[in-house]
Parts: C-alpha cells; sequence; structure tokens
C-alpha cells in the first residue's frame, strides 16, 4: 500500500476537494428527503473536482478512497451523476440530531471488550516532530533522516506513513510535510477510513467527508475532532483503544500516538516489519548523533568568540541564543531541550522550538508512565563493527576491564 503513495510531496489537490465537500454538507451525510437533491449537488460537485485533478492524484490513496466513497454515496442517496454542480452549504443538524451512536457494540470498546475481567491495558507512547525526531513505543529516543516516504506504524488495525522532506534546498535537515493514516475496518464497529494532512492542510474530517467510522453500528467508536482550526485535530479510535495527535506547526506536522501494547504488537509477521518505526525505531544509517553535532557547534561557537575573522553561522541562531530561546519553553534540559536547540541551528526557525514544547505536551497527555515523560539518553543503534556510544562514561570501561581482569584471575 506504501508503494503506492508519492515520496515527495505532489500537486494532487485531493485535500482541497475534500474540505469543499465537507463544508458544503455541513457534516451532515444522514438527511432526511427534503435534503437529497443539495446533497446530490454537493457530490456532483466533489466528483467534478476528482476528475479535475485526476491525472496528478493517480498515485495518491487518499484520492482513489475519495473516488469510491462518493460512488458509494451515490448509490446510498441514489443520486443521479447528471444535474447541477454548484455548492449550496447545507443547513447544521440541530443540537442532538446526530450521525453518532451512543449504543456501539461493546466489541467496539477496547477496555470494557478484551479487558472485561483482567487488569487495564498496557499503554505506550509514540511520537515523531522536527528534524525529525523519533519516540519509539518503547521510549528509545532517535534523530533520523528518512527522507522521503516511511511507515511509521504498521499493524493489524492501521498504518500510518509520513513524509518527510527537506527544509531547506540543498539541506539534510528534514521534516514531516505529509502523514497518512489508515484505519482498517474492523467488524461491526468501523468501515475502512483514511485521514491525509499536509503542510498547510490540516483538515478535521477523513478524505471522504465523514467524521467519523461510517455506517456500521459502532461507527462513534472512531472519530476526529477538531481542537484548534488548522493546527490541531485528535482521533479516537475507542475500539483499539487508540488516541493520536497531529499538529502543524509552522510548515510542519507533528505525530503522536497513544496505544496498548496488545495493539502495538498485532502484526502477521514481526520479523518483516524491520520499517515500523514507531517499534523498531529507524535504521542505523538513517540516524544522526545530534548530541555530537551540538558538541561541535557549541565548540564552533566559542572559537568564533575567540577568533572573530571566522565567518558568521548562515543560521540564524548561535549555540548560546538557541539554548536561551528553548529555555524559554522547556526548561528541564532532557532530550526535547536538546533536540529544540539542534533545530534552531539547523534551520533557523523558531517554530521547530514549538514543535518540540508541543511534542513534550502530548507526551504528558499520552504517556501513561508519568516517571518517563523526560528522557535523557539519547539512543542510537549501533551498525556492526562501531565502538562503544558517545555518550559511554569511561569509568564504566574501566569497571569492566577490572571485572575481566578478575574473572582470568
Amino acid at each position: 500500500v506504501f508503494s503506492c503513495l508519492p515520496a515527495v510531496t505532489s500537486p494532487c489537490k485531493i485535500l482541497k476537494c475534500n474540505s469543499e465537500f465537507w463544508a458544503a454538507t455541513s457534516g451532515s451525510h444522514h438527511l432526511g428527503a427534503e435534503e437529497a437533491p443539495e446533497f446530490c449537488t454537493a457530490l456532483r460537485a466533489y466528483a467534478h473536482c476528482t476528475r479535475r485533478t485526476a491525472r496528478t492524484c493517480r498515485g495518491d490513496l487518499a484520492y482513489h478512497s475519495a473516488v469510491h466513497g462518493i460512488d458509494d454515496l451515490m448509490v446510498q442517496h441514489n443520486c443521479s451523476k447528471d444535474g447541477p454542480t454548484s455548492q449550496p452549504r447545507l443547513r447544521t443538524l440541530p443540537p442532538g440530531d446526530s450521525q453518532e451512536r451512543s449504543d456501539s457494540p461493546e466489541i467496539c470498546h477496547y477496555e470494557k471488550s478484551f479487558h472485561k475481567h483482567s487488569a487495564a491495558p498496557n499503554y505506550t507512547h509514540c511520537g515523531l516532530f522536527g528534524d525529525p525526531h523519533l519516540r519509539t513505543f518503547t521510549d528509545t529516543f532517535q534523530t533520523c533522516k528518512v527522507q522521503g516516504a516511511w511507515p511509521l506504524i504498521d499493524n493489524n488495525y492501521l498504518n500510518v506513513q509520513v513524509t518527510n522532506t527537506p527544509v531547506l534546498p540543498g539541506s539534510s535537515a528534514t521534516a514531516t510535510s505529509k502523514l497518512t493514516i489508515i484505519f482498517k475496518s474492523f467488524q461491526e464497529c468501523v468501515d475502512q477510513k483514511v485521514y491525509q494532512a499536509e503542510m498547510d492542510e490540516l483538515p478535521a474530517a477523513f478524505v471522504d467527508g465523514s467524521k467519523n467510522g461510517g455506517d456500521k453500528h459502532g461507527a462513534n467508536s472512531l472519530k476526529i475532532t477538531e481542537k484548534v482550526s488548522g493546527q490541531h485535530i485528535e482521533i479516537q479510535a475507542k475500539y483499539i483503544g487508540t488516541t493520536i495527535v497531529v499538529r502543524q506547526v509552522g510548515r510542519y506536522l507533528t505525530f503522536a500516538v497513544r496505544m496498548p501494547e496488545e495493539v502495538v504488537n498485532a502484526v502477521e509477521d514481526r520479523d518483516s516489519q524491520g520499517l515500523y518505526l514507531c517499534l523498531r525505531g529507524c535504521p542505523a544509517n538513517q540516524q544522526i548523533d545530534f548530541q555530537a553535532v551540538r558538541s561541535a557547534q557549541a565548540t564552533e561557537g566559542r572559537a568564533r568568540r575567540k577568533g572573530p575573522s571566522l565567518p558568521a553561522p548562515p543560521e540564524a541562531f548561535t549555540y548560546e541564543t538557541a539554548t536561551a530561546k528553548c529555555r524559554e519553553k522547556l526548561p528541564v534540559e532532557d532530550l526535547y531541550f536538546q533536540s529544540c536547540v539542534f533545530d534552531l541551528l539547523t534551520t533557523g526557525d523558531v517554530n521547530f522550538m514549538l514543535a518540540a514544547y508541543y511534542a513534550f505536551e502530548d507526551v504528558k497527555m499520552l504517556h501513561s508512565n508519568k516517571d518517563k515523560l523526560h528522557l535523557y539518553e539519547r539512543t542510537r543503534v549501533l551498525s556492526p563493527g562501531n565502538a562503544a556510544p558517545t555518550g559511554t562514561h569511561p569509568t564504566l570501561w574501566v569497571a569492566l576491564l577490572c571485572l575481566c581482569w578478575l574473572c582470568l584471575l
């Protein structure tokens, strides 16, 4: 599925079509007979919009999902494909008249269905933000290159793919410019739903214009809530006990998820999940030792002060000003703080400070173990033959050598 998605930001305008349709229908998909003509008009306009962008969207999963969704809605509402295509804005449903169902079956509530007679599930967290920085489900923390399209989550219930693009032309710094989430059809709870966001487009609906899990009895066990228009949405998938937070900070996207371990590990073949970044982390050849880079930048900054003949850095921040800026929002000098400093030095964009700040705010909301909110030791998978991590303290090696010597005696 992921191979069908473009690895770079494409000219496909399907999100614009989705937004126009959603604005025209005001979230109403279960309409009375008197509103059917207006709804059909909006559907035809939606179909016309998708046809206009068909050539540039041929490889886009969200486009194909929208096309199939339109066909289904045409049949459901007995709409003719011929007719007016202007987009009247339908009236909003009155309070209390909602498509959401409160009588969802128990199977569509994870904690009730799977853990009725046992302890509460163990929840885990994964987040991606900034340059990008990855916190995995096992609380390892990495800074990665991962340019292009990469699977962030890939299990039996959902797939998440991110696309990372260079922040500046010729720069090795990348950030998330596109995000696609596929919720797979699940029993009587939800139909398959696709959510897609990209730079300057953070929709408050799935690509078919809906805001819940569709027409199944437990549809309300999956729903999207817009927290801040164009900046912050939250997706609750109660049938798998999962909460997803997507933000747009500046031009780029951040992602955070809270998910039960049982769902995290629900994969057909665990050995084949080498690129499931939230589970496995980034490949060793895609990881960046940002602490070593940060140390070099700090040393260079001190040398520059002693030798004024050195050229000025191209970025807007020095090590000292970046540190002071990050401390405004992140007073604890953990890896979120260090990531902030690294990103300001690399990009010169103050929005990356806000990305680190909101990433930590999401950790505070989503992580089940409040003792693990702050991380201080970077995690880097060493390739074969590599020496010890740069952060290893020399006294540890002395102790190990002494222990080996005692064993020989």
